[in-house]
């Protein structure tokens, strides 16, 4: 099967939604099918491998986040043309621009895949845009049920197909360091980054000795006991994850899924997790949650970890069983069922 990747973020910038795709694509090959990744990036860039980049980018806000995608015309025709061989097309935020808009006009089998509430100007384009008639034609999946909420009903059934890590990847090599406390996310509000920060000297007046290390993120100021790591490859994320004994993710709002949660439970970390819809879809039990934005009661979960290495250990074993549902070998098997769905709906069309 040859199957077209289209994504309307920077391919070239971290985000789950690229890393998803890029990885769907490695893991398609692998299962012996053709695969071109479609996305937004500078043309005459150099792109990831197999990928094509369509239009610049340029950064809009919306959902308290800023998403890098093309807003270049000239990105729809050779969008449409990148992918034009394809069976069928698998458009990722398709009501995201430019190039999601070209994918939905593939005259081509369609499965779309919704990660996350669109920004609040998205729907003001409805108008604009065949979307209802072209959903209705298509095979719609979501990551989440959060993602799926935001799906209007007459649209047509929603498949929720969740996020996938490389389980595998993530097994820890050694033994854990029970004071470390691990966190990754963009210095952006809705992450959270504040919150963990204001919560940590607490955590550091129970536990001298506790350690946290700041994944995606560099600040000036550096408090006691905290390591800013910036920007980080798949290599030392993993490596990080592999000697925590806790994760946090304090996020405030904006979050469909949560990729990271999966790849800290992959490693055998226990989680300290915001009370989100998302956040317990994901990790269910293998979590504990505390109110969104409350430094007081995040501070107190992860001491309460650090002081109880025992629970946490329990945590992260149970953890390390529930990611092994969001594994690429049975996502991707998923995908491939929804493709073939697509191409029956075609050929009755």
């Amino acid at each position: 099967m040859r199957i077209g990747l289209v994504c309307p973020y920077d391919l070239g910038a971290p985000g789950g939604v690229q890393q998803l795709v890029l990885q769907l694509a490695e893991r398609l090959r692998g299962m012996g099918h053709e695969t071109v990744v479609v996305g937004a990036g500078d043309p005459s860039g150099e792109g990831p491998a197999g990928a094509v980049q369509v239009g610049r980018v340029v950064r809009i806000r919306g959902n308290d986040s800023v998403a890098p995608v093309s807003l270049d015309p000239g990105g729809l025709a050779r969008a449409r043309g990148a992918r034009a061989s394809g069976h069928v097309v698998h458009v990722h935020e398709p009501l995201m621009p430019l190039v999601g808009w070209a994918g939905l006009a593939a005259g081509r089998p369609v499965v779309v895949t919704f990660h996350a509430d669109p920004p609040s100007w998205v729907p003001r384009v409805y108008g604009m845009l065949p979307v209802r008639r072209v959903m209705r034609r298509s095979v719609i999946t979501a990551v989440s049920r959060t993602a799926a909420a935001a799906i209007p009903a007459s649209w047509g059934p929603v498949e929720i197909v969740p996020n996938a890590v490389d389980v595998a990847a993530f097994a820890p090599a050694g033994e854990k360091d029970s004071m470390l406390v691990a966190f990754l996310g963009r210095d952006e509000p809705r992450k959270g980054l504040d919150v963990l920060l204001d919560a940590w000297p607490a955590v550091r007046e129970r536990h001298p000795r506790a350690r946290l290390v700041v994944m995606g993120a560099l600040r000036d100021t550096v408090p006691d006991g905290v390591e800013f790591l910036g920007r980080v490859g798949d290599d030392e994320k993993r490596r990080v994850l592999g000697e925590a004994s806790v994760f946090t993710a304090p996020n405030t709002r904006g979050e469909s899924f949560g990729i990271i949660l999966v790849e800290a439970m992959a490693a055998g970390c226990a989680l300290v997790a915001s009370d989100l819809p998302a956040f317990r879809d994901v990790a269910g039990d293998a979590a504990r949650f505390v109110p969104v934005g409350e430094a007081g009661s995040l501070a107190g979960a992860v001491s309460d970890l650090l002081a109880d290495p025992g629970a946490a250990r329990s945590m992260g074993e149970s953890g390390m069983r529930r990611a092994a549902g969001f594994d690429w070998e049975a996502v991707a098997a998923r995908y491939l069922r929804c493709y073939e769905v697509a191409l029956g709906l075609s050929s009755l069309a």
